[in-house]
């Protein structure tokens, strides 16, 4: 699962109001570009990707990133609960 996601990396996308979801559930409020930090945390760090039904789950450091595993879609990402 984690090959497949960074062999199609540049297919990541999200809409609109998954930027703003993004940025204020990771308070990235001074990130320009939420796509290509997600890119970059994805390719960088190291994960636990995992499936469940649609979705991909790509967790590492605190947060989890949710993303359509068909369409690549960046759905949510939030910071893991304790």
């Amino acid at each position: 699962m984690e090959k497949e996601l960074l062999i199609n990396l540049e297919k990541l996308h999200t809409t609109k109001l998954g930027i703003i979801r993004i940025k204020k559930n990771l308070s990235l409020n001074d990130c320009d570009d939420v796509i290509e930090w997600c890119k970059k945390q994805i390719s960088q760090k190291k994960t636990n990707t995992f499936r469940r039904g649609k979705n991909l789950y790509i967790s590492f450091d605190d947060f989890i990133i949710t993303v359509n595993a068909s369409s690549f879609t960046i759905i949510t990402a939030h910071k893991k609960r304790i």
